[in-house]
């Protein structure tokens, strides 16, 4: 057993978001995102071919949905589910803080 803290080792700058494999699996990959600022380039889609399920454990971020009029706003504790090719982007991520998600793609 190894007891780790999904809120230790965030370095200080992150000049790129930080994303780190905690556990995979032939059926899933979990998956710790740390963002500070950080945001989906301008005129880019995430076109992911697995499922995901994603929870925001920190900080604050706006998601986009391709097709949604309005930018969805998710705070600690909001989570969501992204079908295989529901096209998608971060739209912003807090600029002060860290912003930390939980992915589970599968």
């Amino acid at each position: 057993m190894v007891l780790s803290n999904i809120f230790s080792n965030i370095p200080k700058a992150l000049p790129t978001e930080l994303l780190e494999t905690l556990l995979q699996t032939d059926v899933f990959t979990l998956e710790r995102i740390v963002s500070k600022g950080h945001a989906t380039p301008v005129g880019e889609w995430y076109d992911q071919a697995r499922d995901e399920w994603v929870i925001l454990l920190k900080g604050g971020a706006g998601l986009r949905i391709e097709g949604e009029p309005a930018v969805i706003t998710l705070k600690p504790g909001d989570h969501v589910y992204l079908p295989a090719h529901l096209k998608h982007r971060v739209e912003w991520t807090a600029p002060a803080e860290e912003t930390v998600w939980l992915a589970l793609h599968y």
